[in-house]
């Protein structure tokens, strides 16, 4: 991988890890278009994962140090409850990762085919929220766990994680604002936990790549992934998710097509 390719995944990754159209899936196609043969791309993905991860701690840092302040108190409140139903809704991923992790990794073998019938499913989750008028509704526990089992069958290549645990916030009618602040807060436990467990098994000791392109592809990730979160939380207010189920469809049919 060069630094040219590094700086156009960093940035495919950056904004598709929030705008809802599956940042797995666009890397996909990104890595058959780019003609990237690389079989051990472990830590790169890891990288531009961390700094996705490290723009949603940016764009959400007053809310992260409310909560954790609220959490130091070691009493019950409003925060501690929210981060319980954080944990709540990574039951499912962490169950699912942690049992079926080699299976997971055999949907990321370049299928166009596969990326693209994912990607229209997520174009129709998307479409079905838009027609939900009524979202006063706040996120209970139930609410919580059934948004973090959309999270997990989000793991597969072309279904978007943000698209389908805000489109199931919002078809559970949950108030559009909470259920955008909840999915890009509950995805730093999966990813950091993610992270951490392939630094302690030894994965990244035989993931070899050049330190330029790792810097080139956070960096893209990092301003890229700044830009989308902010800009997603306007998207989900004003109830646009139409226009990218329209584009999650023709990415789909461009991606069934190509393969």
């Amino acid at each position: 991988m060069n630094a040219f390719q590094a700086f156009l995944l960093g940035i495919i990754q950056g904004l598709t890890e929030f705008l809802p159209v599956s940042s797995s899936g666009h890397l996909e196609i990104g890595h058959a278009f780019l003609n990237i043969k690389e079989e051990n791309n472990l830590l790169f993905v890891l990288t531009v994962h961390v700094a996705t991860v490290l723009s949603t701690i940016v764009v959400f840092r007053k809310d992260i140090i409310q909560l954790v302040k609220d959490l130091f108190k070691f009493e019950k409140n409003e925060s501690t409850t929210y981060i319980f139903k954080l944990l709540f809704s990574s039951i499912p991923i962490i169950i699912v990762g942690l049992l079926f992790k080699e299976e997971i990794e055999s949907f990321f073998t370049g299928n166009l085919f596969f990326v693209g019938c994912m990607l229209l499913f997520t174009a129709c989750l998307l479409a079905l929220s838009h027609f939900v008028k009524k979202n006063d509704g706040k996120i209970t526990y139930f609410k919580a766990l059934i948004i973090g089992i959309a999270q997990t069958i989000a793991v597969l290549p072309g279904i978007s994680r943000s698209g389908s645990t805000i489109a199931t916030g919002l078809l559970l009618g949950v108030k559009k604002e909470d259920v955008a602040r909840f999915s890009f807060l509950m995805v730093l436990i999966p990813i950091l936990g993610a992270a951490f467990m392939d630094i302690i098994s030894g994965d990244l000791s035989t993931a070899k790549m050049e330190t330029v392109p790792l810097i080139i592809g956070f960096v893209a990730a990092f301003i890229s992934g700044l830009l989308a979160c902010s800009w997603m939380i306007q998207v989900v207010k004003r109830g646009k998710l139409i226009y990218f189920a329209i584009y999650c469809s023709l990415i789909g049919l461009i991606a069934i097509f190509a393969a």
